[in-house]
């Protein structure tokens, strides 16, 4: 990376915003020197994306000031910050994929000539923007719709650097990125920060940060809660800023005894994923299953709760063998959370109390009937036991946060009370301080702690410290087949990733 300068490229200092009687950012300062990748982390809710659409121009704040290069900075729109040197890439993108990359990268701020499209000059801009970042590869003529997620995430850099990008800021930017791609997206912000450039990175991938940054800030209810170079700095640490206390380890794991097998799979095979999957799922344990996207791995979720067919194999879960309905999985008690929390996850037009219950009515009112203080108060239970941000049980879901969605979606299953918990990227979309809420009650739930029983819990992630971090057993899942699953203490990231690509091989165990 360049060499680090005294004097900040830009400058954030005593910024205020508010939003009614609700306070946004309280008195922030933020600085970022040029050839530096500075993170920006916080829990949802922190004032992260309040803070970067005021810098971006998005936003007016009510009081404070800025600067770029020395001078004093107030974007009138994004456009304007855009101009300036400033630009900002979101977590959705916004490219039009009927397209071409050339056309993208210049759009808005086409070069004219004699009141014409120059598309010699434009093209001469993307082909240079596009060599910048590295990516030559990248056809200018190509369509956007046409190229993966990770090639329309350096697009959209591109179009930044064609403007005269001096500030870059880039929110959540893996999120939707495989390990290869994060790789490819790191070596383009190494490229960006040698350049002298200031990246400003947010994520709630921490080991990322750790990695790709020099510098962080942690913001906490609208303020400042911590800052300071990355070297040195612990990820319990930061996470402790982003919390207000101490956290001892991110990964807890408590004293876990695998007990009877009370979920089993054998040669499963669904219409089109999986292909062939075996499993064996013990109470008291947290087994955990790899793979890349598409490799099958929610196919098999799905297809054991009964929301896809069967083709093939057996599946048996306690005393009961075959396949069943999703109710009938609710019955036999088996709960499922699916990655997709706002399709299929939630009710969104409904309250969080509805959410949390619907599954389970049974002892909210006498005679078969639901009484909404009793129903509320089950609802409540669960909002304090996982930190869900709202009014109260009685706000929709559709105005929580992403985070607070994900974790309404988990408190349903503790309302059911489920053995069997199916988990598809449990921690997916919230921020580190709520994943390690995620990660201490999965511990909690497997370990049967507070004096209840122990649960079993099959988890897909695609995170993979994730998967070492909270699994007793790793299985990874290659085009549609489960391999065999071992004991984390064997694994390691590289491993899982040789096998997720099929380029490695787990002997049989």
């Amino acid at each position: 990376m360049a060499e680090r300068i005294d004097t900040p490229l830009l400058t954030m200092r005593g910024v205020n915003k508010a939003f009614g009687a609700t306070t946004a950012l309280d008195g922030v300062d933020f600085a970022v020197a040029a050839g530096e990748v500075h993170a920006l982390v916080g829990e949802n809710g922190a004032g992260k994306s309040t803070l970067m659409k005021v810098l971006s121009g998005a936003q007016r704040p009510d009081a404070g000031e800025m600067t770029l290069a020395g001078a004093p900075y107030r974007p009138r729109d994004p456009l304007d910050a855009r101009r300036s040197g400033v630009a900002m890439i979101y977590q959705e993108l916004s490219l039009a994929g009927h397209l071409t990359v050339e056309e993208n990268i210049v759009l808005g701020l086409e070069p004219m000539r004699r009141g014409l499209i120059d598309r010699r000059e434009a093209r001469r801009l993307s082909e240079e923007a596009l060599a910048l970042l590295g990516h030559p590869e990248i056809s200018v003529r190509a369509r956007v719709q046409s190229l993966s997620v990770s090639s329309r995430q350096i697009v959209e850099i591109a179009r930044a650097l064609a403007l005269g990008c001096r500030v870059l800021v880039l929110d959540e930017p893996t999120s939707a990125l495989s390990g290869s791609d994060v790789e490819r997206l790191f070596e383009c912000v190494r490229r960006l920060s040698g350049q002298g450039r200031a990246i400003v990175y947010i994520s709630h991938f921490l080991e990322e940060v750790t990695r790709i940054a020099d510098r962080f800030t942690v913001l906490r209810d609208g303020k400042v809660a911590g800052s300071g170079p990355i070297a040195g700095t612990g990820v319990n640490e930061i996470v402790g800023m982003m919390v207000g206390k101490k956290i001892e380890q991110m990964y807890p794991r408590g004293a876990r005894a695998a007990g009877e097998e009370v979920l089993s799979v054998a040669d499963l095979a669904g219409l089109t994923k999986p292909n062939s999957a075996s499993l064996s799922l013990k109470r008291g344990e947290v087994l955990g299953i790899a793979g890349l996207m598409g490799a099958g791995r929610t196919e098999l979720i799905r297809a054991i709760f009964g929301l896809d067919p069967v083709r093939s194999g057996r599946i048996k879960v306690g005393a009961y063998v075959g396949p069943a309905s999703p109710a009938r999985r609710w019955a036999q008690g088996v709960g499922m959370l699916s990655e997709d929390r706002k399709g299929e996850g939630l009710a969104l037009p409904l309250t969080l109390a509805d959410n949390i219950t619907l599954s389970r009515l049974g002892g909210l009112g006498p005679l078969g009937l639901v009484l909404p203080s009793r129903r509320d108060a089950a609802a409540r239970r669960r909002i304090e036991e996982l930190s869900i941000r709202c009014r109260g049980p009685r706000q929709r879901a559709s105005e929580l946060s992403g985070g607070n969605q994900q974790k309404a979606a988990l408190a349903r299953l503790l309302h059911h009370d489920v053995d069997v918990l199916l988990l598809d990227e449990p921690t997916r979309g919230i921020d580190v301080a709520s994943k390690a809420r995620v990660y201490r009650l999965i511990d909690e739930l497997a370990t049967g702690s507070q004096g209840k029983r122990a649960k079993a819990v099959l988890m897909v992630s695609s995170y993979l410290p994730e998967l070492l971090g909270v699994c007793d057993r790793v299985a990874v899942m290659y085009r549609g087949r489960l391999g065999p699953a071992r004991p984390v203490g064997g694994l390691d990231q590289r491993t899982l990733m040789l096998e997720a690509t099929g380029q490695g091989g787990a002997d049989e165990s």
